[in-house]
């Protein structure tokens, strides 16, 4: 699957659209999970496009995939600068207004940072896996990946998919596991979010409790919640025809004043 490049002076924004048979409204935009890129979404973007009729954009952010290699370890807001800085960007640059965020773990909580800008024009957010706070769950298992990446052949399979690949882990595994991430917390912003959001996560997942979409369930004016059986921290890979189902009748039933 072809990419293309963005290029904002000194940076580089790997990205492609994946074009429905017949087109629909909205676009949506997808945003991938901590160790994500563009590639490593597979071909679900091309089934996503396909089940809701809607144009739809894949990009790795900074330090992922063919983009740029961060220069400077992450700081611990460094998914609200995805969120106010980096994101508007690139909709601006490809003219993609109200979209639906479709979100993984990382991306979800980026699309919902984004979502809660007073400024904010999407339609909607689907947020998979998200995090809206650091749960022991969550840094025990990042702490087994940074095991495993030294240990075993992670870095030589996550390597297919990103061009710098110690930049995308250890950006990545060092801002999870310091002691000044475990305050992060978003809950505060999730009551100014006020496009619909459909929140979903695998039951089993091994980075979070249900806690984090019962959080958003309890915060956001329009959430809908969907726990996936026999599901862990990927539900689009663990249960893709009930994502893809999800996600269609979600789209279906948003406003039509949303869609344009």
């Amino acid at each position: 699957m072809h990419s293309e490049i963005l290029t904002f002076g000194e940076y580089r924004i790997e990205y492609r659209f994946a074009v429905p048979a017949a087109g629909g409204s909205p676009d949506i935009v997808m945003l991938h999970e901590g160790l994500g890129s563009t590639s490593l979404w597979r071909d679900f973007p091309e089934r996503l496009a396909a089940a809701t009729g809607s144009r739809t954009l894949v990009y790795s952010r900074l330090g992922y995939g063919r983009s740029t290699p961060l220069a400077a370890p992450r700081r611990v807001d460094y998914m609200h600068d995805e969120a106010r800085i980096w994101l508007p960007t690139i909709l601006e640059r490809l003219e993609i207004r109200r979209p639906v965020l479709f979100g993984h773990s990382d991306g979800a909580s980026i699309s919902l940072i984004h979502a809660a800008r007073p400024e904010s024009r999407v339609a909607a957010v689907v947020a998979l896996a998200p995090h809206v706070k650091v749960e022991d769950i969550t840094v025990r298992n990042i702490a087994a990946a940074k095991t495993a990446y030294t240990g075993t052949d992670l870095r030589q399979r996550l390597a297919r998919h990103h061009a710098d690949v110690d930049s995308a882990f250890w950006g990545w595994n060092r801002i999870w596991l310091s002691p000044e991430f475990r305050g992060w917390n978003i809950e505060g912003l999730l009551p100014s979010i006020r496009c619909p959001v459909l929140a979903i996560q695998g039951e089993d997942d091994e980075y979070g409790t249900l806690e984090q979409i019962a959080s958003i369930g309890r915060a956001v004016p329009d959430a809908r919640l969907l726990a996936l059986p026999a599901c862990r921290h990927s539900p689009h890979r663990d249960q893709p025809e009930a994502v893809l189902d999800a996600t269609k009748a979600f789209i279906a039933a948003l406003p039509l004043n949303t869609q344009g």
